[in-house]
C-alpha cells in the first residue's frame, strides 16, 4: 500500500486502564503480549509492510524509552511518535499532517495484524477504488481461528463480521469521517453521539443488519459524505485484539501456535537501506 500506517496508542483523560494496571506498566500499549510490550507486535508487522511511515499518536512521554525493544532500531526513521490529543478525532488529524497517504489507522493492542493483512486491506481498498474503508472479519473466519476469540458479531442479511480496528484513508480529504469520532473513544457507548453521525435509520439498519452489507455501508457513505467500504480481510485473527485477560491469553495462544520462521527482512531492509535508530519522537505533553 506504501503511505503511512498509524498506531493509536493514546487513552482517554482521567482513565487508568484496568490491564495496565493489572500488569503494572505505565500504558496499556506496554502490556507484555507474549514477553513483548504489545504494541511491539504491531511495530513489527508495520516495520514488515512497505509503508513508508509508522506514525504512533500517545499520550506517554517516555513510550521510546519505555518500550525498549529491537523493533525501534529496525524501524529507525521511518518511525514517528507524537502527541495524542484528547478525543480521536484530533489525534488522527494531527497525525495525518506527517503522513504520507494512503493511510492505515489501527490500534496499539491489534497485536495479531500482519503485514499480509496489510497489504491485502490496501489491495482490497484498490481494488474498489474507494475513499476509505473498514477492515472486518467474517464471523467463520474468526471462529476457526479461536472458538473465544470474538464473541460479538454485526450480522447484516449476507453476512456476519467482527470489527478488526483498522481503518483504510485514501486521501486527506476522507479524513471528515473521523469527525464521526470526535470526542473520545467511548464514541460507541454513547447513543447520541452515534445517531448524530450516521443518522437514526442508518444506526437501526447497521445494528440490526436490516440489509446486505455492501448496500448498508452505501448509505452511511450518503450520510458522512465519504465513500466508506467494508474491506472482508481472511485472516480472522485480525478481529482479537488485547482488550482484557480473556483476549490476552487468546492472542498468546495464537502467537504460540504459528509455525517458527525466518523474520523476513524489512521493507526498508530489502531496499539496502538503515535508518537512524531510535526513530523521532515528538514532545508529548500533558
Amino acid at each position: 500500500m506504501n503511505g503511512s500506517i498509524l498506531i493509536l496508542a493514546g487513552r482517554r483523560p482521567g482513565a487508568v486502564d484496568a490491564l495496565a494496571e493489572a500488569h503494572g506498566v505505565a500504558d496499556k500499549c506496554l502490556v507484555p503480549v507474549a514477553g513483548r510490550p504489545m504494541i511491539a507486535h504491531v511495530l513489527d508487522s508495520a516495520a514488515d509492510s512497505d509503508a513508508e511511515r509508522i506514525l504512533v499518536s500517545t499520550h506517554h512521554a517516555a513510550l521510546l524509552a519505555d518500550l525498549n525493544d529491537p523493533v525501534v532500531d529496525l524501524l529507525g526513521d521511518r518511525l514517528i511518535v507524537l502527541p495524542a490529543a484528547d478525543n480521536l478525532a484530533d489525534s488522527v488529524l494531527a497525525a495525518a499532517g506527517l503522513a504520507r497517504f494512503p493511510l492505515l489507522i489501527t490500534t496499539a493492542d491489534n497485536c495479531l495484524l500482519t503485514a499480509d493483512t496489510i497489504a491485502e486491506i490496501g489491495a482490497e481498498a484498490a481494488r474498489l477504488d474507494i475513499e476509505a474503508g473498514v477492515a472486518l472479519a467474517r464471523r467463520e473466519d474468526v471462529l476457526a481461528v479461536h472458538p473465544e476469540g470474538q464473541r460479538r458479531f454485526y450480522e447484516f442479511s449476507d453476512v456476519a463480521v467482527s470489527n478488526c480496528n483498522a481503518y483504510w484513508i485514501g486521501h486527506p480529504g476522507a479524513l471528515k469521517a473521523a469527525e464521526a469520532f470526535r470526542g473520545g473513544g467511548q464514541f460507541v457507548k454513547k447513543p447520541l453521539r452515534v445517531m448524530q453521525a450516521f443518522g437514526l435509520i442508518n444506526l437501526l439498519r447497521f445494528r440490526f443488519g436490516l440489509g446486505p452489507i455492501h448496500h448498508i455501508f452505501g448509505r452511511l457513505s450518503r450520510r458522512l459524505n465519504v465513500e466508506v467500504a467494508p474491506l472482508l480481510v481472511s485472516n480472522g485473527a485480525t478481529a482479537i485484539d488485547v482488550d482484557n485477560e480473556r483476549s490476552l491469553r487468546v492472542t498468546e495462544a495464537l502467537m504460540a501456535r504459528r509455525a517458527p520462521v525466518s523474520r523476513r527482512p524489512s521493507f526498508r531492509e530489502t531496499r539496502g537501506e538503515r535508518g537512524a535508530a531510535g526513530g523521532r519522537q515528538l514532545a508529548v505533553t500533558r
